[in-house]
């Protein structure tokens, strides 16, 4: 477990998810977090990841790190999605042992679960059935992740764990159409849309495909909650518990920025898992309660995204 004496290694700081972990923890008093940038750490250089957890002995090391990417990125770099995240996953997990961590903490996704799996997906459905084809090199390496630390938490008594958040959106998100996932690709399609006074809204596939969404600052209270106050399972889902289909959050985006597009279904893209909702039955039993603001998260993510692209144009002048 953590505690605000603890050591920690925040891996992926820079990143969406490991940037609103690291503001939480800062936020809650933690003062002693070790970060370390790509270029003075390159977690695929096992030798070099080995060495830094020796040098630093962190007492908890949390792995926000890994390549992530929407469905056409999945899709293209299968050979990165599965090398780079096992690497990653490997370095850190066997090089925490190595140098005697207790506590680590592996972030996953609900991609792991079967394509066709009952919904909602409690953890106990994991590995019963194939998994969906666009992600399937990330997704296993992520449950390979979730099993290397749960034997070695049975192997060699330590407490190394994972959390499983579902689609995640906020600040430090990525708006490459060609790299994102689908929440900040309607935000920025959408937006475009209206400055550029258009009609029509190209949404990938049949916009019946369901999704749940949250806030990445939710997941990261909720995150570092957990972190705390410990848990026995393996691994634990950590969502809204509801979801609604990508037509619903492209209407709601149009709603929020009072615009008003035709939507139009490119059949010809695939639409990903046809559900994908996360039972949180277990995370509730240790007093966890989500408590979702779509529209709060929505306006910050809007913000961040105008000041990002503000920023780059800036820099090119």
């Amino acid at each position: 477990m953590m505690n605000k004496k603890s050591k920690i290694f925040l891996t992926g700081h820079k990143g969406m998810v490991g940037s609103s972990i690291y503001r939480r923890l800062k936020y809650l008093g933690y003062n002693k977090i070790i970060v370390a940038s790509r270029k003075r750490l390159d977690l695929l250089d096992q030798k070099k990841t080995f060495a830094y957890l020796k040098r630093n002995k962190p007492d908890v090391v949390i792995v926000a790190a890994a390549k992530v990417g929407g469905i056409l990125d999945n899709l293209t770099f299968k050979n990165k999605f599965i090398y780079e995240n096992l690497q990653i996953q490997n370095n850190l997990i066997h090089g925490s042992y190595l140098a005697n961590v207790k506590n680590l903490f592996l972030l996953g996704s609900s991609c792991i679960y079967p394509k066709h799996c009952k919904q909602p997906m409690k953890e106990k459905y994991l590995l019963n059935g194939p998994l969906e084809e666009s992600n399937e090199a990330y997704s296993i390496a992520k449950i390979a992740g979730i099993k290397m630390c749960q034997y070695y938490s049975s192997n060699y008594r330590v407490n190394y764990k994972s959390l499983m958040p579902p689609n995640l959106y906020g600040p430090n998100d990525n708006f490459n159409l060609s790299q994102s996932h689908f929440y900040p690709a309607l935000i920025k399609k959408i937006h475009y849309s209206k400055i550029k006074k258009k009609k029509t809204l190209v949404v990938w596939g049949s916009g019946r495909a369901k999704r749940e969404l949250m806030y990445v600052d939710d997941f990261s209270a909720a995150a570092v909650f957990f972190m705390q106050k410990g848990f026995k399972e393996p691994f634990l889902n950590i969502g809204n518990g509801r979801e609604y289909s990508i037509k619903w959050f492209a209407k709601f985006i149009m709603k929020q920025l009072d615009v008003k597009l035709k939507i139009k279904y490119d059949r010809s893209k695939p639409d990903g898992m046809p559900n994908k909702c996360l039972d949180i039955t277990l995370a509730k039993k240790y007093g966890w309660k989500p408590n979702p603001d779509y529209i709060k998260g929505f306006l910050e993510t809007y913000n961040h995204f105008l000041n990002y692209k503000s920023k780059k144009k800036s820099a090119k002048v």
